[in-house]
Formats: C-alpha cells, structure tokens, sequence
C-alpha cells in the first residue's frame, strides 16, 4: 500500500475524530467550518469576506458572466456569449479572465451587467403521494432513515457522510445540497462530497462553479461522464439533484445482463440522459450485485449540507411497459416547456397515474 493511501486514510480518520469532539450525543451541532481556515458553511459567516458579494453570476442582454473568487481579492472570470449556462449560452468557448474587484467592477460598467442569483426550478419540490421522504430536517426523519451516527446541524440540515437505512431499486431521487464557501482551496478540495446511487454509482457534487464541467465536477458520473453542461451555481446557494435512476440487471446466475443507466437533472437542466454506467465508481462503499442499495453522502472533509431528501422507487421495467398516452404526453410537454418544474416524464406518470 503506497504511502499517499495511508495518508490520506489517517487524515480522513482524523477528521472523523476531530468531529466527533465538536458534535453532541443530541446528533446535531452549529457548524465545523473555521473562518479563520477561510472556509464558510453558511451565508450569514461568508459576509465576512468582502469577496463573497463580488463573486456570482451577472447577467446582461446577450451576456453572462461568472465571477469565481480564488482568495485575497482575486477573482476568475468567465464570459458567455448568449447568456449564462443553461440560460442563453450559445455554447461557444467562453472568454476566461482573472483580475481583482475593481476588474469585476469595470466589466459590470462597461458591459452593463447586473448580479443575479438564480435558483433551480426544481427547489423545495413537495414529495410526491408515492414517495419515501429520507429527511426533512427533523431528528425524527434523521433517526428513522439513516445509519447510526448520522448528523445534522442545529438549523435542521444533513451532514455528510452518511448512509440510509433503506435500500433501493429502481427510482427517482430528489435531493437539495449546499457547498461551502472555500476561496482560498482548490480542485477537489473545493466543496467536495458525492451522492452514491446505491452506494455504488456516483453523481459527483464539488464546488466547480466556473470550471468546465469534467467528470469530476458537479453533474458529473465520477470517472464515466461529463456533463453535457456546467450548471453548478455559486457557494452556499442551495442546488438541486433530480435522478431517474435505473438498476443494473442481473440473471439468475448472478451474471450482469444490463448495466446500471441514470438521467441527471443539476439544477433542472439534464446533464445526463439515459447514460449507462457500467461498474462501479471510485471509492463506492457498495459491491455492484442484484441487491438493492442505500443512498450515501460521501465525506470529503468539507462541510457540505444537505436537505429536502425524497425517493420514490419505481420499476424500470414497468414503466417501458406503459401505454403512451397522447393526452399525458402533450401535457407534459406544455408544462415542462412553460417552465413548471417536473419529474421525468416515465417517473411522473408512474407516481400520478399506476396504481
């Protein structure tokens, strides 16, 4: 075993510890971000830094921008032609500058750009009739549906690094998640943490606002796909997933005959549609088999939050099964088109419409 495995094993290890110290028996605690390590778990201790109202997203007409703060003042900056991502971008190569405060504020002036916070169209969805709700924010929900030594903070929000009590199958999965505000760290030590289908396939979250969008950054299947576009928005602004997840199939000998296929929603834009996903991810704490798996929040060391969890299993099968109906179908595709923010069409009519 090369000594950067050990390492790093001992230093999650001792995170662990560390957190324990902080965190009562009750199950919930404040906070474990240190402002003075200029990392910020809520919006309230970010103000501090002047560098967190500078940094987001401006828009103007035919234009977006995004402003990236990389620490003491320094700011990435990124220009869209169209618009922002997933509102207006025509997808070519974005303009990519740095500079400091009053670089932001000369481009605002001479492009006449205004600061925007965008929400997705899917937060604070209401679970379904059908659907299990995993956590709600109450030591009750926390206690009933995730493993023993599972977390919430004070004000109601699931910590990472951890693991439900029940398993699925097939489903559709809807879950809010908020990474920190972190300037000074980069990379994967950005607001790193994962959401594991199953506890084997993993739709990456990361603070990669600005970036790309590789595999390894938000809406990305770890080490299988990029997304088909960047929608991470800025820190500490409340992000959603929407997955329609599908198992992989095995036979009755225990070979696999179809692999495991998701369709990613960040932010209520797909990012993954029907993408099959043939083994396992990196660090899956979860074999790949026929048995149904839980949902688990992979810890990274930063203080990522979670909330609004909910799960509706389905049957994947079933559902290609169904009669198309030309009613239903035009319907769906009016609402999603005015903007009403939806569930896959397959899992929509599944919860509202089968017995």
């Amino acid at each position: 075993m090369c000594y950067r495995i050990v390492y790093g094993r001992l230093l999650k290890a001792a995170v662990t510890l560390i957190s324990s110290i902080f965190i009562g028996s009750t199950g919930s605690l404040s906070t474990l971000a240190s402002p003075a390590d200029g990392v910020y778990d809520t919006p309230e201790a970010a103000a501090a830094d002047k560098d967190f109202a500078i940094q987001g997203e401006y828009t103007a007409p035919k234009l977006g921008m995004q402003v990236i703060a990389m620490g003491s003042g320094e700011f990435d900056i990124v220009l869209y032609q169209g618009g922002l991502p997933g509102a207006g971008w025509d997808k070519t190569p974005p303009q990519k500058n740095d500079g400091d405060a009053s670089t932001v504020q000369d481009l605002v002036k001479s492009r006449g750009l205004s600061r925007i916070e965008r929400k997705s169209p899917t937060l604070g969805a209401k679970p379904t009739a059908k659907a299990i709700v995993l956590f709600d924010g109450t030591q009750a929900s926390l206690e009933k549906h995730w493993q023993a030594g599972s977390k919430r903070t004070d004000d109601g929000l699931l910590i990472q690094g951890t693991t439900s009590i029940d398993k699925f199958k097939d489903y559709t999965l809807h879950i809010e998640f908020r990474t920190p505000f972190q300037p000074k760290a980069r990379g994967q030590g950005r607001g790193n943490s994962g959401v594991y289908h199953q506890g084997r396939y993993e739709t990456q979250v990361l603070d990669s606002f600005g970036l790309e969008g590789k595999n390894n950054e938000a809406g990305g299947i770890y080490t299988v796909r990029d997304p088909d576009l960047n929608m991470c928005f800025p820190p500490l602004t409340w992000q959603t997933y929407d997955v329609d997840f599908t198992t992989a199939r095995f036979d009755a000998q225990g070979k696999k005959t179809s692999n495991a296929k998701m369709t990613v929603r960040l932010n209520g834009e797909v990012v993954q549609r029907d993408v099959k996903v043939p083994n396992i991810t990196t660090a899956a704490p979860n074999k790949e088999s026929a048995e149904p798996g839980p949902i688990y929040l992979q810890d990274h060391g930063n203080p990522v939050r979670y909330r609004n969890i909910w799960i509706v299993p389905r049957d994947a099968d079933k559902d290609a099964r169904r009669p198309r109906i030309p009613a239903f179908e035009r319907f769906y595709a009016a609402q999603a088109q005015s903007g009403v923010p939806l569930l896959h069409a397959d899992a929509y009519y599944t919860l509202n419409y089968l017995p």
